[in-house]
């Protein structure tokens, strides 16, 4: 290498600037941008997506039992007899109250058995469910007999759930839940993912 060009290339190391050390405001606001896109993914999956519930209680036994966790995928057509989570009308975990016109309330969510849809029929005569008339085989392992439910014709917005465990569900036959609406339908439950030894596909 010559003098000239080695002179060069000290001269060209001697421009680079070093690298700007960000501001404490300026690293304050990365974080909260990076976390506001997190969040926004985290609210698309979980609205238009999938999202995973866990099963407390003992309403939807021994179909799936407490503390079993659910990949459920969110809204699209119902079909009667699948597995869904919903949510019943004035059933709020938690209310808050941040201003004189904003409310943000979260519902209590459920999981259940779609029995019925729109315009079917539903009764419980003598322990043993009847839709549209047709009468609709047990869930394996129910348990106790349930109390009979006077026929009833779903209007044109009514879904009716029960759980698998008929004996001991808070559901549809219950006065101060009824049939739901379709927005109360929350999503589709596809499989139980946790624990290991109880991984299956729900239905």
């Amino acid at each position: 290498m010559s003098v000239s060009s080695a002179e060069t290339a000290v001269q060209g190391r001697k421009k680079k600037k070093p690298k700007e050390k960000k501001t404490l405001l300026q690293e304050i606001q990365s974080f909260i941008l990076l976390f506001l896109a997190a969040l926004a993914i985290v609210l698309v999956v979980d609205t238009f997506l999938f999202q995973f519930i866990r099963v407390n209680g003992s309403s939807m036994e021994n179909t799936l039992k407490n503390g079993e966790i659910l990949l459920v995928t969110k809204p699209g057509e119902y079909t009667r007899g699948e597995i869904v989570i919903c949510r019943y009308p004035g059933r709020l975990d938690q209310s808050v109250d941040i201003g004189s016109s904003i409310n943000l309330s979260r519902h209590t969510i459920f999981v259940k058995r779609l029995v019925a849809l729109p315009g079917d029929s539903v009764e419980i005569r003598m322990g043993k469910l009847y839709v549209n008339d047709e009468w609709v085989p047990d869930p394996p392992n129910m348990g106790s007999v349930p109390r009979d439910y006077a026929q009833r014709t779903l209007g044109p917005d009514e879904y009716f759930v029960i759980g698998d465990n008929r004996f001991s569900s808070h559901d549809s036959r219950a006065d101060d839940v009824g049939p739901i609406s379709r927005s109360m339908l929350r999503g589709h439950v596809k499989q139980v993912i946790w624990p290991l030894g109880a991984f299956k596909k729900a239905e």
